[in-house]
């Protein structure tokens, strides 16, 4: 369902597992991980249709991909760190995978995102109309107003990646998002999470992330300025020093 690179990083240090957002891939973190791997191991994944991932032959939720996740990781425990649905998947992994978890970090993401019949157009215009007819509206959300002049290569190969996507495999992640919803059981939730929003994010924004750190028994939250939707493309450096932080914090207090 899921494709899981290989780690980068020093052999025996802690893993962290990166999720990427709807229509993206390992690519939004690429500028990120090379400012992880003096501390840590690194591994990113894909969602069907995306990537390196092999296309959505079935119906899958939220949860689906988080057990995905979840029985691809080798690792005992690991950190984990997701953008949009990678943070929705994180939210799952906690729920259902928690003993296996040191701590996630929520990026821009929510514990219920849009609204079904939004995400059911979408799935709509993907299959008839390609993932290429979204590339104008997903610019405007992704990004902060000047994310693309700043670092025109990544959003350049980020929007390739949305092109190049499967389009009934991001159908499928859209129906997947249309059913997911998480508030009412964000007080299962025990590992310490970090919910980040981007300053500029209209998708997620800053209530987004306060639900969650409320919600759960240990949360907090975090801004990312000059970010919209896709921070660890648009603010790299920022995003690798909130996770060293927050990581660092947890393994120093001995949660897990």
């Amino acid at each position: 369902m899921i494709a899981l690179t290989a780690p980068v990083g020093p052999e025996g240090a802690p893993l962290i597992v990166l999720g990427p957002s709807l229509g993206t891939s390992t690519i939004l973190w690429d500028d990120v991980v090379p400012l992880l791997t003096d501390e840590y191991r690194v591994s990113a994944w894909d969602l069907p249709g995306h990537g390196a991932a092999p296309v959505a032959r079935a119906p899958f939720t939220v949860a689906d991909l988080a057990d995905a996740v979840a029985a691809a990781v080798p690792d005992a425990t690991f950190f984990y760190a997701g953008v949009s649905l990678g943070g929705a998947t994180g939210l799952e992994l906690a729920l259902r995978h928690g003993g296996r978890l040191r701590a996630a970090a929520i990026v821009a993401s929510g514990a219920k995102l849009g609204d079904p019949e939004a995400w059911a157009d979408r799935a709509a215009q993907a299959r008839t109309q390609s993932t290429s007819s979204l590339l104008i509206g997903s610019a405007q959300r992704w990004f902060a107003p000047d994310s693309i002049a700043r670092r025109p290569v990544l959003t350049g190969r980020l929007l390739h990646v949305l092109q190049d996507a499967d389009d009934e495999s991001y159908a499928r992640c859209c129906e997947a998002l249309a059913a997911y919803d998480v508030r009412g059981d964000l007080g299962r939730i025990e590992v310490p999470v970090l919910a980040a929003w981007g300053a500029f994010d209209a998708v997620a924004p800053e209530v987004k992330a306060v639900e969650i750190a409320a919600g759960v028994a240990d949360g907090r939250v975090a801004r990312i300025d000059d970010a919209g939707h896709l921070p660890p493309a648009e603010q790299p450096e920022a995003v690798a020093a909130l996770l060293r932080t927050f990581f660092a914090s947890v393994a120093e207090g001995g949660t897990r």
